[in-house]
């Protein structure tokens, strides 16, 4: 919950503006503005106070615990103006609500946290159990000083200026260690905890059981992902409670999945209790992975408590992300977040000079040019298979005529595939001209590169006795100048001459071009590999200037009557 906190009437404007955004993340603190920030800053995970910074300082001065206790802390200045991030910039997630604030308020956000600052992810906000010399790993991040990643395990860790040595060290593993001087220890969440237990088992068991296995296994607690069991024992109060106290989701499966698991250490006991011969080793073993701890019953007497220790492969990650036609601010948010997150980027050497501005330090980029889409899709697929994060990008919507397809028909089910979808070129090119696409519509592309040109011609035909708008991509190259006045030529069997056409060339780009025109007046020679073509249907008009197609034809009718 996020506590709002005001001592003005423009204050409490700003605050009122912000609740109604957030009715389910705020709670308004009335009173007393000294007691409001004591009751929130206890209550609450983070406060949003309209006051002045110092005043702030001097609040919470007294309430404060520590780094990771301490809730997030926003101030808001009374113009609102600015939203200031001051406390829990990282662990409170300060920063990134002054971000929102700032988007709802229309105020500048202020970070202040030095990685933020560069544009450097801060190794205590990977979503990740950190541990060691943070602040002196990070200084030395800043200061461009060698720092050695020593991944024991593959994750897709978003990109940092590492290097193959270094005094310093960032060390990714599942292993009991102790970090060294000038080493962080992150722990991903490789491990999966196999549970079995009798009716009854007491919840120390079941915790005693799983600490032991990992403990004398070399394996760090934290970087278990899940408890697993059986469906049977779902609602078994100590492997519920267990999970709990972990801090991990219990995930449970049927006894028939367990059972059709190859386990080295079956059993008639259990296989007479819920129907399959192991719960514990092939509850961990289902998604697959290197048994560390067979099946171990605990030290009771009688023991009531079985455990299995796997270490689940870390899964690559691909973001499939479309840039859009090319302007800036068309670029969606969650495309950008996609490429800060990516460590490794693939893409056409002209759409990576568009978006370099963008990447983080150390993002390892992969281009290449025309031609070259599935191999490029083939590389996207393989570093992602190595744990990267990657991140594959197209013009548009890179599922439209982009790098989606290939990329996918590379894929297996071994890797994690993200889509984030873009602003097309059909789409930019419609809303410069107005509204052809309100009804039905079809995209096609007339190049021959991939398609015969038998199948590119008998969709053409079919749009066109169906009456749909069409909008044709890839319409005239030099080497390729006929497809495109056969395709007209194919739409004019069904259309009049007057049919409206649209013709946009670089969308949304600072040497866009747009006409509208009329089926019977469109000279081919003019369109090239950066132009759209929109051909309208039957019922398309051109109003004002606007190239229109109605909803519906009742529309078409009316209009029609009343002339």
């Amino acid at each position: 919950m996020i506590g709002l906190i005001s001592a003005t009437a423009a204050g409490a404007a700003a605050r009122d503006r912000l609740a109604a955004a957030w009715p389910d993340r705020t709670r308004v603190y009335e009173g007393p503005v000294g007691d409001a920030v004591r009751t929130a800053f206890a209550q609450c995970e983070q406060l949003v106070c309209f006051l002045a910074t110092g005043a702030v300082v001097r609040l919470v001065a007294p309430l404060l615990s520590g780094k990771t206790e301490d809730p997030g802390v926003v101030c808001v200045d009374e113009g609102g103006r600015f939203a200031v991030s001051l406390l829990g910039g990282h662990a409170g997630g300060a920063n990134e609500l002054a971000r929102e604030v700032g988007e709802v308020l229309g105020a500048e956000p202020v970070v202040t946290t030095a990685t933020d600052a560069v544009d450097l992810p801060g190794l205590d906000t990977l979503g990740l159990p950190v541990e060691g010399d943070v602040a002196g790993v990070s200084r030395a991040l800043l200061d461009g000083e060698a720092v050695a990643l020593r991944a024991e395990v593959p994750w897709p860790l978003p990109p940092l200026p590492v290097a193959e040595e270094g005094p310093y060290t960032i060390r990714l593993t599942d292993r009991l260690v102790t970090a060294a001087e000038r080493e962080v220890v992150l722990r991903p969440p490789t491990l999966v905890v196999g549970v079995g237990a009798s009716k009854g088992a007491p919840t120390e068991e079941v915790l005693g059981l799983v600490g032991d296995a990992l403990r004398e296994a070399g394996l760090s607690v934290a970087s278990v992902a899940e408890l697993a069991t059986v469906d049977a024992k779902a609602g078994e109060a100590g492997i519920v409670e267990a999970a709990r106290r972990l801090g991990v989701p219990l995930v449970t499966y049927s006894a028939e999945e367990l059972a059709g698991v190859d386990v080295p250490n079956p059993s008639d006991a259990p296989l007479a209790a819920v129907g399959t011969p192991s719960v514990a080793e092939a509850a961990a073993l289902v998604g697959g992975g290197e048994l560390l701890v067979p099946k171990r019953k605990s030290a009771a007497s009688p023991a009531m408590a079985t455990c299995a220790v796997v270490r689940r492969p870390g899964r690559g990650r691909l973001a499939v992300v479309g840039l859009g036609p090319g302007a800036r601010d068309l670029l969606t948010p969650r495309a950008q977040a996609e490429l800060r997150r990516a460590s490794v980027l693939v893409g056409l050497d002209q759409y990576v000079d568009q978006i370099r501005d963008l990447l983080r330090p150390g993002t390892r980029v992969l281009e290449s040019g025309l031609g070259a889409e599935e191999e490029r899709a083939r590389t996207a697929v393989e570093e992602a298979r190595k744990g990267q994060a990657v991140a594959l990008i197209g013009s548009g919507d890179a599922g439209v005529y982009a790098m989606a397809s290939p990329a996918l028909a590379e894929a297996s089910d071994d890797i994690d595939v993200v889509g984030v979808p873009g602003v097309t070129a059909a789409l930019a090119a419609g809303a410069i001209l107005g509204a052809p696409l309100g009804h039905d519509h079809v995209s096609i592309s007339l190049s021959d590169l991939h398609t015969p040109w038998e199948v590119i011609e008998r969709r053409v035909r079919a749009a066109a006795e169906a009456d749909i708008v069409v909008t044709f991509y890839n319409p005239r190259s030099r080497g390729r100048d006929w497809q495109l006045p056969k395709a007209l030529g194919i739409l004019a069997e069904h259309r009049t001459p007057a049919t409206p056409v649209g013709v946009v060339r670089n969308a949304s780009r600072p040497d866009e071009s747009s006409r509208l025109t009329t089926l019977g007046s469109l000279d081919p020679a003019t369109v090239d590999m950066m132009t759209v073509v929109t051909v309208g249907n039957t019922a398309t008009r051109d109003i004002a200037g606007r190239m229109v197609t109605p909803r519906g034809y009742r529309w078409q009718s009316a209009q029609e009557g009343s002339e």
